[in-house]
């Protein structure tokens, strides 16, 4: 198995549907990836895929490598350059970091920090058989940084994060941009952030999605195993009390017709409405697993014991409801839909994202965090 031309295979399919920078590029082509799955089938390695490594006691994922196209987007988001001192939170497998090396040159260094031992042992074995000799593996709880390597000319998180954490701002240079998937109620968004006076500004927003950071950062994100067999999760961007969802998917549902889809634009459309429902609807939730014909992940609305989700079939888009007054929660997630659409189909890619420690001008959409207020606007 030529092992090279399958790296190439994977940038080249990148590049048709990304407008990948020369830099991030040349350090795909370079950094094999299939050192740092040494478990996993080498093709299987340079598929567009992430690859789960690592869950907890109850089964949920924990750490992965993961899709190289996301990986490709936040690195040229971040913008590094030779020389750059770099600080990763999240080393999972290695890789990323190893590309993170490669791109800051012989000059630069990468500090990249992790929260369990194992996986910081295991990223430092595959580094070190990559030949990336300028990477530092540190276990620690990301939500601190890293002082004694500050300042930092770039950060990126490679999990998911519910804030801005303080030591991550005070450890950047003053023109330093970091790179983070960022929570908002519950939809991920990868922003690359710098500050403007005193708040931090969002320069570009990409959608993405990420385990999420675990230890003092955690945020207040549940998720639920609906069922084991067939696999099926219910996500909520807080904590709240909910039915039985499980016996209401069993239920024959109620549904909507909202319109007729063109197949080819779903993923916008849950990304969309998706980002909608954060911002508007308390009740809001995702489910992924086995659903109907097939796997995969879905918005909605659940609300006691029912739930409405959004679904594709035969071209038509439906609110589709489960459980008892299912019709309700239906009827809702459809008029969603057509606010969604009534207001020109905003979607991640025109958001703006400000983070402040002090009041927001304006009147803006705002979400409370920890130690930020962040101030959402649409262009």
């Amino acid at each position: 198995m030529d092992l090279t031309a399958r790296r190439r295979a994977m940038v080249a399919a990148l590049r048709e549907r990304l407008a990948i920078s020369e830099p991030v590029a040349e350090a795909m082509l370079a950094v094999p990836r299939h050192l740092f799955l040494p478990g996993v089938d080498p093709e299987h390695a340079y598929r567009d895929e992430a690859i789960v490594t690592k869950r907890d006691a109850g089964g949920l994922p924990i750490s992965s490598s993961s899709q190289p196209l996301i990986m490709a987007v936040m690195l040229d988001q971040l913008g590094v350059e030779p020389g750059h001192r770099v600080l990763e939170i999240g080393a999972g497998t290695g890789y990323n970091a190893a590309l993170l090396a490669r791109l800051t040159g012989p000059g630069g260094h990468v500090v990249s920090l992790d929260l369990d031992s194992d996986t910081v042992d295991q990223a430092r074995r595959h580094l070190s058989a990559a030949g990336s000799g300028q990477v530092e593996v540190i276990c620690a709880d990301g939500a601190e940084g890293h002082p004694a390597g500050a300042p930092y000319d770039r950060l990126i998180a490679t999990v998911g994060v519910w804030d801005l954490e303080p030591a991550w701002l005070e450890q950047l240079r003053p023109e330093g941009r970091l790179v983070v998937p960022l929570d908002l109620r519950g939809v991920q968004v990868s922003a690359a952030m710098e500050r403007a006076d005193d708040h931090w500004v969002s320069r570009s927003v990409a959608p993405c999605g990420f385990m999420r950071m675990r230890g003092a950062a955690a945020g207040p994100e549940v998720v639920r195993v609906v069922r084991e067999d067939p696999y099926l999760s219910l996500v909520l961007p807080e904590r709240r009390e909910i039915g039985d969802v499980a016996a209401a998917l069993d239920a024959e549902p109620c549904e909507i017709v909202i319109r007729q889809e063109e197949r080819g634009s779903v993923f916008d459309v849950h990304m969309g409405v998706s980002l909608w429902l954060a911002l508007h609807e308390p009740r809001w939730c995702t489910v992924a697993g086995k659903l109907g014909r097939g796997y995969g992940g879905t918005a909605g609305i659940v609300e006691g014991d029912a739930v409405a989700l959004l679904t594709l079939e035969d071209g038509a888009l439906l609110a589709r409801g489960y459980g008892p007054g299912a019709d309700r929660p239906a009827a809702d997630l459809a008029a969603h839909v057509r606010a969604w659409d009534a207001a020109g189909r905003p979607s991640v890619d025109d958001l703006r994202v400000e983070a402040h420690r002090g009041p927001v001008p304006g009147n803006p959409v705002v979400i409370e965090k920890r130690h930020t207020t962040l101030a959402l606007s649409f262009a």
